[in-house]
């Protein structure tokens, strides 16, 4: 049998009295590891978390945290070998794809230690300038931001287990707020590894880093009110969470990122040939392949002018013709596997249910499997749907409502820009858009069209060829989140981050008073 996985919790590792949940290599089909959190004391774990790892974390400074993030960088670095490793054998992923996850992870872990430095000694932070509160100076408020006296709950998603857990845990713990998390069990081993490889190093504080392996049942029903939860997954579990009575009944803070049917937007003078309609058929290209398409910021929707349809159609599936699929351990594959079978079903089911409103144009069934065998193998080629004319867009309701999490787009034309979007804001709020032409006017007021439904508008234009950080690529020092059935939340933005963790109130006091203020 398999190892049986660790949780660490009121500050010790402790096995699941469970059998456990076996994890799986995706292209071989063989067991690997099993996380169980079966009779685990949550509560007492919660309040070990609050009370002994609260307590050290506020009694440091920014820059003191700052610190140990720093410290953490070193050693995921020095382990980086073996999570690739992990990453390979529990993901199905290639090189490339699992750098987007380690490599990107620890970038953001760092990023936030530099952030942290440049916060000094303090332990709270002013929020703006004081405010007279009547005709006599003397007397005014000043807005204050405190870390809460609570912990931070993270349920992550199966694509992401190392950037997943570093964006919300960096700017959470240089808060000076423990934090408590909660991996996708498909994935969970390589979160647990990296945690274990921390928590090993002596790094922080006893209780200011835990992770649970397995079953959530429970981690929802040991919230407190000072307490914030931060979710990745469905908005079915979305749904379940907000209407959680630690939330409805105690106010708990939640931050919610879901489902998202994300759009890039070719506009009309980005015309064939130009190197701006280049820029976008290699971006959809990228996008649909990059770990498989299993992205919450993946391209879903790529829109087209009507009349550059078959153009934008054959440059996209040149690219995807030359996409090699299967075992990630292949020198020569590009794009491996489904993170397991149950997605690999899900996926196929999907792509079914869009090619009853769409036409395909480029049939990832086409893809021969190398070093896979396609009976065990969760591998799916790239698949291109097309709704064929700007009627047809406007009747595909599906594409607009239905996010197939794997390599798949939908091509979809357009007849004018207001066409373009009112197609893109049927997707009810996403996280990202994108904008590829050549005139910084039009792309600039397009951006600003598009930015009250989306958290982020990336706009590609020539000049920038060589510098996009990527439609997909979340940047810890950009916004992540998106308004809608995207989730409504927000995380990373740089210091923004912060907030979610610090308590604003507002101190009515003497200017005496308020001038003795020392943040440091």
């Amino acid at each position: 049998m398999s190892t049986l996985l660790p949780n660490f919790i009121n500050g010790q590792w402790q096995n699941g009295t469970g059998s456990g949940t076996s994890l799986f290599d995706p292209v071989l089909g063989t067991e690997l590891v099993r996380v169980d959190s079966t009779g685990l004391d949550l509560t007492a774990g919660f309040n070990f978390a609050r009370e002994q790892g609260g307590q050290a974390l506020r009694a440091l400074s920014y820059r003191q945290r700052a610190g140990m993030l720093s410290a953490a960088v070193k050693i995921l670095q020095a382990n980086r070998e073996a999570y690739y490793e992990i990453a390979t054998a529990n993901s199905g992923t290639v090189k490339n794809d699992t750098a987007v996850d380690v490599d990107g992870g620890i970038f953001t872990l760092g990023t936030y230690a530099k952030l942290g430095e440049s916060l000094g000694d303090r332990h709270f932070m002013l929020d703006g300038e004081a405010a007279r509160l009547g005709k006599d100076p003397l007397f005014q408020a000043q807005h204050v931001l405190t870390p809460t006296r609570g912990v931070a709950l993270f349920i992550n998603a199966f694509n992401f287990p190392s950037w997943g857990l570093w964006e919300k845990a960096a700017p959470a713990l240089l808060s000076g707020v423990p934090v408590i998390v909660k991996p996708a069990t498909a994935t969970a081993w390589l979160t647990q590894r990296m945690v274990k490889d921390v928590i090993d190093a002596g790094i922080f504080p006893a209780g200011a880093l835990s992770v649970v392996c397995g079953s959530s049942a429970g981690l929802l029903d040991a919230l407190q009110p000072f307490d914030v939860v931060s979710f990745t997954g469905s908005a079915e579990t979305a749904t379940v969470i907000r209407s959680h009575p630690a939330v409805v009944q105690k106010s708990v803070r939640v931050n919610i990122e879901a489902d998202s049917v994300n759009s890039a937007m070719l506009l009309p003078d980005a015309t064939p040939g130009s190197e701006a309609f280049d820029l976008f058929a290699k971006e959809v290209a990228r996008e649909m392949t990059v770990k498989s398409g299993q992205k919450c910021t993946a391209i879903r929707r790529a829109l087209v002018p009507e009349a550059h349809y078959q153009a934008a159609a054959t440059a996209i599936k040149e690219r995807l013709a030359k996409t090699v699929v299967g075992n990630p351990r292949n020198e020569s594959v590009r794009m491996g596997a489904l993170i397991n079978r149950a997605q690999f079903v899900t996926v196929q089911e999907g792509l079914q249910y869009l090619k009853e409103q769409t036409e395909v144009l480029h049939d990832g069934a086409s893809h021969p499997l190398v070093d896979a065998d396609a009976t065990l193998a969760c591998c799916v080629g790239p698949t291109l749907l097309g709704t064929k004319n700007a009627q047809g867009s406007d009747m595909a309701n599906r594409v607009h409502d239905t996010e197939v999490f794997g390599p798949v787009a939908t091509l979809v034309p357009y007849r004018d820009t207001a066409h373009a979007l009112a197609l893109i804001r049927r997707g009810q709020g996403s996280l990202v858009s994108s904008l590829y032409g050549n005139d910084p006017k039009t792309l600039a007021n397009m951006a600003i069209e598009l930015a009250d439904s989306h958290g982020r508008v990336h706009v590609i234009s020539p000049d920038v060829a060589a510098l996009h950080t990527g439609h997909g690529n979340v940047m810890p020092q950009s916004l992540h989140g998106g308004p809608g059935r995207a989730g409504g939340g927000e995380e990373l933005g740089g210091i923004r981050a912060l907030n979610f963790y610090h308590r604003r109130s507002a101190i009515q006091a003497s200017t005496n008073v308020l001038s003795a203020f020392n943040p440091a």
